[in-house]
């Protein structure tokens, strides 16, 4: 990667921070593409040697996207949207501008792309969030030849959501709620190793055109991830199971809050598994031993 220009899309979320150091410890100059970059902060670090710069993209607009991206060696589609809000959709995210990020990629020739899903991804999903995920990567691979798509399971590291919210849960709850029976599957995989998933995959001539479904070592039911976060903090929380119908009425009601804690599509997500396919390519063909919750999450819940 030694003096190679990467532009990563959403590189101030909470991976593709992680992917910006990756790529910086292994030699190449980033472009950080973001919406607010006046607004991104990041370690010092990342900016000595001229590595480092932040630069106005937003994936929706097809100009922008192409100035960011132009002269680019590879390119990095790293945008997430979890919650839609007025005219930033799941559509307009994770489709269309999915499909501008690789549209302009090609246009500039650049060498590599990297596009970032999620396990699971599913045309035929109920959940909006996940078909767009789906047809997503649909766009990239049609409009980039030899583009590699990346799903990742849930991600945990310091400055997570998904364990830093269970813990706040359990702190404060004496009853913790399960979404159903707490049987859904899940397979937490460490930021920092989908980070490092990034920089092979782009060194990596045999990649193009791959997909990998990158999930940690361990696979959990949601019940046991409250069991575990419970016991770091030093609590004994009492599960209650709440049927999905309950659920899915409280994300109605809360559809109405500007910024809903809990969405219909989180529902759906969690009424299924969300673990690799045992066939796919993943972090073993990369010669990446994945980190397990435990040699991790303790550090930052403890």
């Amino acid at each position: 990667m030694g003096n190679k220009l990467v532009t990563v899309f959403g590189g101030s979320g909470f991976l593709g921070r992680h992917i910006i150091e990756s790529l910086v410890d292994q030699g190449a100059r980033v472009r950080v593409a973001v919406r607010h970059p006046e607004r991104a902060t990041f370690p010092g670090s990342f900016a000595d040697g001229g590595q480092f710069k932040a630069v106005y993209a937003d994936v929706r607009d097809e100009t922008s996207t192409a100035l960011a991206l132009s002269g680019s060696d590879a390119v990095i589609n790293a945008v997430s949207l979890y919650v839609e809000r007025g005219d930033e959709t799941f559509e307009a995210v994770h489709v269309e501008g999915a499909r501008h990020v690789a549209r302009q990629s090609s246009v500039a020739a650049v060498e590599r792309l990297v596009h970032i899903s999620g396990i699971g991804s599913d045309a035929t999903s109920q959940s909006r969030y996940v078909r767009a995920r789906a047809h997503g990567e649909a766009a990239v691979i049609q409009v980039f030849d030899g583009a590699i798509v990346l799903r990742p399971s849930v991600l945990f590291g310091p400055g997570d959501v998904f364990f830093s919210l269970l813990a706040k849960m359990a702190e404060r709850m004496p009853l913790l709620p399960l979404f159903g029976d707490g049987r859904a599957k899940l397979q937490p995989v460490y930021v920092g190793d989908v980070a490092k998933a990034v920089t092979k995959v782009l060194a990596e001539p045999t990649s193009a055109g791959q997909l990998y479904e990158l999930g940690g070592p361990k696979t959990y039911t949601y019940r046991a991830l409250l069991q575990l976060v419970s016991r770091q903090i030093g609590r004994r929380s009492l599960l209650l199971p709440v049927p999905f119908l309950i659920w899915e009425i409280l994300a109605g009601v809360m559809s109405l809050f500007p910024s809903p804690p809990l969405t219909r599509d989180q529902i759906t997500l969690m009424k299924r598994d969300n673990v690799a396919d045992r066939g796919a390519l993943g972090f073993a063909d990369l010669d990446i031993e994945p980190t397990a919750v435990e040699d991790v999450v303790p550090a930052y819940l403890g």
